[in-house]
């Protein structure tokens, strides 16, 4: 097989469920894969019942945020759940902090008011509106997330709830599994969690190379000793290009 990644080995650490599209793409540059999930996706400690009532609440909120796909996953799941459908009706605004997030949403009908041009949580609370009195806004994310967006949102004036709409748990890993991980050329990260992660259960940064898809993971890895390589775009596209350009150079 010929490609830009021939004679390479990388590590997906994306959950089982969300690796194959990362996967694919870079066996289609002739690397060779090892998908080691270092997170699964599991339901929030209240089982759903803090998002269930916001979405049952969702008329209340000028303003919905998800800062994930798994996050815009459930909150569809959950505004389907209590019978809010698309059409006339008191419903928010939608704001996404990349195009990925904001898939599930436009997949399930609803419209996306606010998508930034790079997908991170400062460029979303860059882009966010100013608050009319009152005015309330619903962020839905993981168990373990950054503050940056609730914190500055409320900094800005606006009344922020925040539920709690998924957590990420360490999934069971064969020992096989992990030392075939530990030999490859370099690590994907797409999420600062799984850099955290990848690096309680490999022992440090093995392989030593990180190819980050965006500067958050990036800064993640790098603290943690990785000589990274940055994706532009944020996205699975630029991480690809990115991992072409480090295999040859």
């Amino acid at each position: 097989m010929s490609g830009s990644l021939h004679g390479r080995t990388l590590v997906v650490t994306r959950a089982t469920d969300q690796a194959g599209t990362l996967t694919a793409a870079l066996a289609e540059q002739g690397a060779a894969v090892v998908e080691l999930p270092v997170i699964a996706i599991a339901d929030p400690p209240d089982g759903g019942a803090a998002l269930g009532a916001a979405a049952g609440d969702v008329g209340s909120f000028d303003w919905v945020v998800v800062t994930s796909p798994n996050g815009a996953r459930r909150m569809v799941d959950a505004l389907s759940t209590v019978g809010v459908t698309v059409g006339p009706g008191a419903l928010p605004r939608f704001a996404a902090v990349g195009p990925k997030t904001a898939e599930p949403l436009i997949g399930a009908g609803f419209t996306v008011d606010l998508i930034p041009d790079r997908a991170v949580a400062e460029s979303l609370l860059a882009a966010f509106p100013a608050p009319t009195p009152g005015a309330r806004v619903l962020v839905a994310r993981a168990e373990e997330a950054r503050q940056v967006l609730p914190e500055g949102l409320a900094a800005a004036g606006w009344d922020v709830v925040e539920v709690v709409a998924y957590r990420n748990v360490e999934p069971d890993v064969a020992p096989a599994l992990l030392e075939r991980a530990r030999r490859a050329d370099a690590v994907t990260f797409t999420a600062e969690s799984t850099v955290r992660r990848y690096v309680s259960m490999a022992g440090g940064p093995t392989p030593v190379d990180a190819i980050c898809i965006g500067p958050i993971s990036a800064v993640a890895a790098r603290d943690r000793g990785f000589r990274v390589v940055e994706a532009d775009p944020h996205s699975v596209h630029g991480l690809v290009a990115a991992a072409c350009a480090w295999a040859r150079s």
